[in-house]
């Protein structure tokens, strides 16, 4: 299927609401198989919304909403939906009930409009709203196939994986399997010239790359009769992929470079700690985001300054006066004196210079990574392109930390 997502909403136009549904339903969509091929976002007009629904039934096989299936007076989605393809509106006694009792349940009045949710075009299949109050659903009309779901990111993306996507499977006889490869320390442009030869050619199943912040990410995807049958196709590429790239590949189906390094160090039973200057925390916010991290991590200190840096974690003195803060040695005993300090197995440190101004010596973009453990320290020395600003500077910089600690918990080499 072809799809076009449209979503609805004034605050989106004007910036007040950042339009992250497409971003997170565009890659779920695409693990399914759908080509989507245009994202619209149309404010809250009967009139406009009309347009953007008659274009996007002129081009799409399949048209996703998000937005305007609420109670209020602008929520006018499933209505102009409805309406475009000729569909009446059907009251649910089911969902009427469940929005009483929801109001109930949390002592606050009901007034009439809230019932306005339980109202879903004709012959439609419901989807529930487990984390909200307003219903979503899937219809078919003239051979283009809507769904429509709620706008706000913590209703839309649960229901579109509990009830949208088996919903969208149901559709094909075959079944689709997607295996990410996910890859640092090498640009997109390179590995899409290792493989482009095969990328044109590849059908079923297909190889495509896709570029993250700071890494890689190359998508193999087959269809078949059977899930296993598709995940053999897939085999034979993850395995030629990896193989290729060798150490620069830090996973198959993992979340992130982050992800990996917890569940290896839980594994062996290893704790961490870190010791962060321009990153201001990054490493240890990025590592603690992940679910578990509390098994592993053990503190972290946020030295921004030299007298701080000498304080609490030790750094000599003299060697802040002679090498300077952004320096291998300080990186060095930075992560040294971190993991000293809350007596972890592993410490990794992060000192450099994000910008935009420099320090009379080092160029913006010089970064000095370290990682200590018990059997040595080792410092990664980086010359990150600045010109892109502050914000990858500090991401690239967290992300070679997690690098590091990858390589040394699988035995490869760590600078």
């Amino acid at each position: 299927m072809n799809c076009e997502i449209l979503a609805v909403g004034t605050e989106l136009l004007l910036g007040h609401t950042v339009n992250t549904n497409a971003a997170d339903l565009g890659l779920r969509l695409a693990s399914l198989g759908i080509n989507v091929f245009w994202h619209t976002v149309v404010g809250d007009n009967p009139g406009r919304l009309r347009e953007a629904v008659a274009q996007a039934r002129t081009r799409a096989d399949l048209i996703v909403c998000t937005g305007g299936l609420g109670p209020t007076y602008d929520d006018l989605t499933k209505n102009i939906l409805a309406e475009s393809f000729g569909k009446k509106l059907v009251f649910h006694e089911d969902e009427a009930d469940f929005l009483r009792a929801f109001y109930a349940k949390r002592s606050r009045p009901m007034t009439p409009n809230v019932l306005q949710q339980a109202w879903l075009p004709e012959g439609a299949v419901v989807f529930h709203n487990d984390w909200g109050t307003a219903p979503g659903c899937a219809f078919e009309a003239e051979g283009t196939r809507v769904l429509l779901l709620p706008g706000p990111p913590y209703e839309c993306l649960p229901m579109f994986d509990a009830c949208a996507a088996p919903y969208l499977r149901s559709l094909s006889a075959e079944t689709l399997v997607s295996r990410q490869i996910r890859v640092f320390g090498i640009g997109e442009s390179a590995v899409e010239q290792i493989f482009r030869a095969e990328m044109e050619t590849m059908k079923n199943p297909s190889l495509a790359t896709y570029a993250k912040e700071g890494e890689v990410m190359l998508r193999v995807t087959a269809k078949a009769a059977t899930e296993a049958e598709a995940a053999a196709l897939c085999e034979p590429v993850v395995r030629k992929v990896t193989e290729t790239l060798g150490a620069h590949v830090y996973g198959v189906d993992v979340d992130s470079l982050e992800a990996l390094v917890l569940a290896l160090m839980k594994d062996r039973g290893l704790t961490l700690a870190t010791a962060e200057s321009l990153t201001g925390g990054l490493i240890g916010a990025r590592f603690t985001a992940v679910p578990g991290a509390s098994a592993v991590f053990r503190g972290g200190a946020l030295t921004y300054c030299d007298e701080v840096k000498h304080a609490m974690l030790g750094v000599p003195a003299d060697v802040l006066a002679e090498k300077g803060a952004v320096s291998r040695e300080v990186a060095a005993a930075m992560a040294e004196g971190a993991r000293r300090a809350v007596g972890a197995d592993l410490a990794v440190s992060a000192t450099g210079l994000a910008g935009p101004d420099g320090d009379g010596v080092n160029p913006v973009g010089t970064v000095f990574v370290g990682l200590a453990g018990p059997d040595g320290t080792w410092v990664r020395h980086l010359r990150l392109d600045a010109s892109r600003g502050r914000a990858l500077v500090r991401t690239m910089s967290a992300s070679n930390a997690f690098d590091m600690l990858r390589r040394y918990l699988t035995g490869l080499p760590v600078e």
